[in-house]
């Protein structure tokens, strides 16, 4: 019995004098003295750092060519000539590049690069109009990498590019990014993309290891540069893609610190590419370029020729209804893309499906960056079939699979227009372009087709297609906003929403004046 009462004393005296810090220091000081333990299956990990630091080597290691498992024979690719263009091998690049464009099984240039590249890769400073869809990242890439490949330079140091490239949004500088992979997997040369929604330090990290060329948007990359994170004086060739765009989102200014911070305009190549080359665009090139030579390369119509382009002439309350029935009856097992002109607009119509039971994504300014890579990632393995977007967003969708592209709001600008219906009939596949022609917007089609070079037929919706049962679903509850969440917006005046079976439209909300 008093041997029970003891035991029983015994830990009860344990209890009381048990306190987690001086269980923590005790443990650090018997962690010096003891050998380190394996951890128990089910523990969780007690510090990350190490990890960070065996994940580091792994960078470099991407810096060494892909080695194929044996020797390419550049007699295995082979392209027949052909009157009126221009095969790769006529250009005469450096094999690594060669390889990669075998792989990619690219045979003849497109119209620009055909046109654009004997003149790069002569150094020669250039201003180049060209629609998205033309080739024409591929065109100033081949000429980076063929330079790179002829000059070799040395061994390249952290946060010092030798080439750096200006995107208006993010998904253009990821995808211009992933392009470059593609096109180098047979070089040493690293490429990184750097835009806001991602974590300051997370990217500042992709610096810690040389590299060869920066893909970025002008806001993030003058936060790198002015922390002295990135050196811009060793850039050889500077590129500014779609720099109407950049007019049009107010980049300019930002663009110009970035040039100031770059070489002198004697001393780089620099190259500049429009969907326009109007005077405001020229007055850039005059001033950040040396002598630059122009091409203009107009829209390819042998591609819009893939796709199937109907235009509806329906009420703006209609518009949601025909929506539903061209889902459902033409797109049900096929990818597909919505596009909208304001992202209030695009979360809307995303309720309205979904209470319909139409699952779909949206990718807009309103969603964080890793969600709309998840998204663009779902989109493109086909785990995701609908998405509905803004123009701004919609730039970075290079998928080969789709089958319908929506124009639920008419874009305000025509050039637009031809991006969206350029996601569609890629790849030699056909695709249908469906544009929605209500009393509000269908002042826009003029311009559209004026930059077409042709007219677009409107017809009237067959009979039952502008039937729309009841909703399946209760709404979806909205998560907050956040600074700026819903207010929306990408440029141009507001229209009247409604239409897409979520609520009526407001009065009084048409172009202010």
């Amino acid at each position: 019995m008093p041997s029970f009462i003891t035991k029983i004393g015994k830990l009860f005296r344990k209890q009381e004098t048990y306190k987690p810090s001086q269980s923590k220091k005790t443990g650090a000081k018997k962690s010096k003295s003891q050998p380190k333990q394996e951890p128990k299956q089910g523990d969780a990990p007690r510090r990350r750092k190490p990890q960070a630091q065996k994940n580091r080597p792994q960078q470099q290691k991407q810096r060494a060519p892909k080695k194929p498992a044996k020797p390419w024979d550049p007699a295995s690719f082979q392209v027949e000539p052909e009157e009126g263009k221009t095969r790769f091998h006529d250009l005469d690049l450096p094999q690594e590049i060669m390889h990669a464009i075998a792989d990619l099984n690219f045979k003849y240039c497109t119209p620009i690069q055909a046109e654009i590249l004997p003149l790069t890769m002569a150094g020669k400073d250039m201003a180049g109009k060209a629609q998205t869809g033309t080739g024409k990242t591929a065109a100033f890439l081949l000429g980076i990498f063929t330079e790179f490949l002829r000059n070799p330079k040395g061994k390249p140091k952290p946060g010092c590019p030798r080439a750096l490239i200006l995107a208006p949004t993010r998904e253009l500088a990821m995808q211009i990014r992933d392009d470059a992979e593609k096109l180098s997997k047979y070089t040493p040369f690293k490429t990184v993309a750097v835009y806001g929604g991602i974590d300051y330090d997370k990217q500042r990290r992709l610096f810690d290891a040389p590299v060869d060329i920066v893909v970025a948007t002008p806001g993030r990359l003058i936060d790198f540069a002015q922390q002295n994170v990135l050196n811009l004086r060793g850039v050889k060739t500077l590129i500014i893609d779609e720099a109407d765009r950049m007019l049009d989102m107010g980049f300019i200014p930002d663009v110009r610190r970035i040039v100031y911070k770059t070489p002198p305009k004697e001393k780089r190549q620099t190259l500049l590419f429009s969907a326009t080359l109007d005077d405001e665009v020229m007055r850039l090139a005059a001033a950040w370029m040396t002598d630059p030579g122009r091409i203009e390369i107009e829209p390819d119509h042998a591609a819009t020729d893939l796709v199937e382009q109907r235009v509806y002439l329906v009420t703006d309350d209609q518009k949601f209804a025909l929506l539903y029935n061209i889902l459902t009856k033409e797109a049900s097992d096929s990818s597909a893309i919505i596009f909208t002109n304001r992202r209030d607009q695009t979360e809307r119509l995303a309720d309205a499906l979904y209470r319909h039971g139409i699952d779909c994504e949206i990718l807009s300014g309103a969603v964080n960056q890793n969600r709309r890579q998840r998204i663009l990632a779902d989109f493109k393995s086909g785990k995701c079939k609908l998405v509905v977007a803004t123009d701004v967003a919609g730039r970075g969708i290079h998928v080969d699979d789709i089958t319908h592209v929506v124009n639920f709001n008419i874009p305000e600008r025509p050039d637009d227009y031809v991006h969206r219906i350029g996601r569609t009939g890629r790849a030699g596949k056909k695709g249908i372009s469906v544009t929605f022609a209500c009393e509000k917007e269908s002042f826009e089609l003029p311009a559209i087709e004026e930059l077409l070079g042709e007219r677009l037929s409107c017809i009237q919706p067959e009979e039952g297609m502008l039937e729309l049962p009841e909703p399946v679903r209760k709404p979806r509850p909205r998560k907050p906003a956040g600074p700026g969440g819903r207010s929306g917006g990408n440029r141009g005046p507001r229209r009247r929403s409604g239409g897409d079976g979520s609520r009526p439209p407001r009065r009084n909300s048409g172009p202010k004046k």
